[in-house]
């Protein structure tokens, strides 16, 4: 079972059909028992850095969730989820710490002629790392889908997955044992999104059969599904290998 973290982000609804599309159990987890028996959990955001850190905070789900990236369960951090991580943010004179699990912190794109902020529409992946799940059978090069005036920047050169640029070349995902993000966004296709496929993410230990608690309320019906070895994550993010 796969915790999504429901602390009102914008972006929950996308995430959470993406899942159930490509047969993942989901639970909205709005309080931290509810992460506790989950596989792997995945947080979502859009907004604003403060916003997002004070609702988890206002959740008790901050901690929890460093508490499972510690458990070293897989977890997903999306566009505000993946700033959260950091340590904090520059974002409109930030006062609130993020999550503290990367060095480095939140800035925004410089100010420059002919340089649109936000950043919105498809840009490249420089894959940094082509060994991380997320990115296997994924051409360096191919596009994906942004929306931010934010990135982070990390201290630790050896956690970056992707590199994309835009006035400034900035760390576009990042990757470090169980723990994943990306800045770029999950987006439904176009029908002019003719070369776009979406991206299956294998997640080591993530089973799409039911969780042992899950298993034992259907035991006495027999009704035990077959484990499968892992699950093939397709979070819906739209991988182009020319520009859409």
């Amino acid at each position: 079972m796969i915790a999504l973290i429901d602390y009102g982000s914008g972006n929950l609804r996308s995430v959470h059909k993406a899942l159930l599309k490509v047969g993942a159990q989901v639970r909205l987890a709005q309080r931290p028992e509810e992460m506790a028996d989950a596989q792997a959990v995945v947080l979502p955001g859009v907004g604003a850095f403060d916003d997002c850190i004070q609702a988890l905070q206002k959740q008790a789900l901050l901690e929890a969730s460093r508490s499972f990236i510690q458990s070293g369960r897989p977890f997903l951090g999306i566009c505000v989820g993946y700033q959260a991580l950091f340590e904090k943010s520059e974002e409109f004179n930030s006062c609130a710490p993020g999550l503290g699990i990367f060095q480095g912190k939140v800035v925004r794109f410089p100010e420059r002629d002919g340089l649109k902020i936000p950043q919105i529409g498809w840009n490249q992946l420089d894959i940094v790392k082509p060994d991380c799940p997320l990115f296997r059978g994924i051409a360096s090069g191919s596009y994906v889908y942004f929306v931010h005036s934010f990135f982070p920047r990390p201290v630790e050169a050896s956690i970056v997955a992707t590199r994309t640029t835009y006035g400034e070349t900035f760390a576009s995902s990042v990757w470090r044992e169980n723990l994943f993000a990306t800045q770029f966004h999950p987006r439904r296709a176009r029908r002019s999104d003719c070369n776009c496929s979406g991206t299956s993410w294998s997640w080591p230990n993530v089973s799409s059969s039911p969780s042992p608690k899950e298993m034992a309320g259907v035991r006495g019906n027999k009704r035990l599904a077959v484990p499968k070895p892992g699950l093939r994550i397709s979070l819906g993010f739209r991988v182009c290998p020319q520009s859409p």
